[in-house]
């Protein structure tokens, strides 16, 4: 096993978790209050594209590092799950950005209107209820799974592996599922920008 790389220190993580945690979700909550009409020159829809290949890259890191730690390779594990955290925080800025700019879509609004008319809702048919049911499992589990990530992860920075193995049985299939429905929710969604 690996040295810590960090004092414990469980008051003090606790207080940076939660308020970090807090901050993070609400501003993703009140997303949905404002879009800021700006034109950057490029399409915004860009950001979308480029959290599917982010959230595709963490999917990947996290089944590295998997493998890695199941190996007893416990220096690759801990390189390929800081990348993932680093990534997740790309994917954090340029999930913001997108969700400003670009507003909200909806699945089957084949004309781009805002709207879901009768007829473009029986167009996707099933289809609708099969992505609704992975967006909201999606986003439950992603406004979910930010503290649990950042207390496994303090758990391994601190050595404090048997914690930090019970934590990571919940955590890592979680993280996983959130970064392999991401790409998924935006090949779904991606006919409907407008």
């Amino acid at each position: 096993m690996l040295a810590a790389s960090f004092s414990k220190n469980d008051k003090k993580a606790k207080r940076l978790i939660w308020i970090f945690s807090v901050i993070v979700f609400s501003a993703v909550a009140l997303l949905g209050n404002f879009k800021l009409d700006i034109h950057l020159g490029f399409d915004v829809h860009n950001f979308a594209m480029a959290n599917a290949f982010i959230n595709t890259a963490i999917a990947i890191l996290l089944l590295a590092a998997l493998i890695s730690v199941r190996m007893q390779k416990y220096a690759v594990h801990k390189k390929l799950m800081l990348s993932a955290l680093v990534l997740s925080i790309l994917f954090l800025v340029s999930y913001i950005m997108h969700h400003l700019l670009a507003g909200e879509a909806k699945f089957g609004d084949a004309n781009h209107d805002g709207t879901l008319s009768g007829a473009e809702a029986t167009a996707v048919g099933y289809m609708r209820t099969l992505y609704l049911i992975i967006l909201s499992t999606h986003i439950v589990l992603a406004a979910v799974i930010l503290p649990f990530i950042l207390f496994t992860a303090y758990r391994a920075l601190i050595a404090e592996y048997p914690v930090h193995k019970r934590l990571a049985r919940y955590t890592w299939p979680l993280w996983f599922y959130v970064a392999v429905t991401g790409p998924v929710i935006y090949f779904m969604i991606k006919p409907y920008y407008s």
